[in-house]
């Protein structure tokens, strides 16, 4: 088996660079493109259902999971479920690997993506996918602390129950709760957003290292503010369609989301 070329500038596969050697230079994207992501990405589940659907319905599985683990300390049922949603695109990797697959492929193929494959696309880069992992998991566990200290912070006198609680949200009798919570979970979200934008396709797809795929990620966000704001705030919507009928929603939001993904990343990097 032959090594790789001896000079990475003269093979055509590598884009050119920023004059930053390991950082390609992010493209700039229209404010369509989330729309037309969205098309590639629900063209991908049409083309991959089984492969597809199968990591829709491990979400939804892991929603209802946390559910009746905690469906008793709603507290921590809330911390922990957006906690999961910032780890997803690390879960949803073997979505962009079926999304890669079908355009090696090409759309006249017709070749079904087999699933087991795809369950094991973070090998290809092992060590840079761990150490994301690791950020991705740091992370959570820091906005599960946070999320707990609001809640301690505004109902020092005992936690209500589910329906007190929601009966004060919407009374707007706890409107600095609401507030508080929603500011600091932005945050959060913000951060794993801007890190996650291309990150983990690129470290499957170019093998580079954890820190270059990062840096490159919140790169094509400041290059695309408009764009990706549109992008952050489709995620949102379709996820949280699928939280609105009891994670249901899921099986089909998420594959659609994660074929999406890699189809941002094609645009927004370029092929690797």
């Amino acid at each position: 088996m032959s090594g790789p070329p001896s000079d990475p500038a003269a093979d055509p596969a590598v884009p050119p660079m920023s004059g930053e050697p390991g950082f390609p230079k992010p493209l700039r994207v229209g404010l369509d493109a989330p729309f037309r992501w969205l098309r590639a990405g629900a063209r991908d589940l049409v083309q991959a259902p089984l492969a597809s659907l199968f990591y829709g319905v491990a979400f939804a599985l892991a929603g209802w999971a946390i559910y009746f683990v905690f469906r008793f300390a709603y507290i921590y049922a809330y911390g922990l479920t957006w906690g999961f949603l910032i780890v997803s695109p690390y879960l949803a990797t073997g979505l962009y690997d079926i999304s890669r697959r079908l355009e090696a492929q090409g759309p006249a193929s017709g070749e079904p993506i087999r699933l087991v494959p795809t369950l094991t696309a973070w090998r290809a880069n092992v060590g840079a996918f761990s150490i994301y992992s690791i950020v991705l998991t740091v992370l959570m566990l820091l906005w599960s602390r946070v999320s707990l200290i609001v809640f301690a912070l505004h109902f020092s006198e005992g936690l209500p129950s589910v329906k007190d609680l929601i009966g004060q949200v919407l009374s707007l009798e706890h409107w600095d709760f609401v507030l508080s919570y929603f500011a600091v979970g932005a945050i959060f979200a913000q951060i794993a957003f801007s890190i996650s934008v291309v990150s983990i396709p690129m470290m499957m797809d170019r093998h580079t290292d954890a820190i270059v795929a990062t840096i490159t990620s919140v790169r094509a966000m400041m290059e695309n503010p408009g764009a990706l704001l549109i992008w952050a705030a489709l995620i949102v919507a379709l996820i949280g369609a699928g939280f609105a009928t009891a994670f249901v929603g899921l099986v089909i939001t998420v594959p659609i989301v994660g074929h999406a993904t890699w189809h941002a990343y094609r645009e927004l990097v370029g092929p690797g």
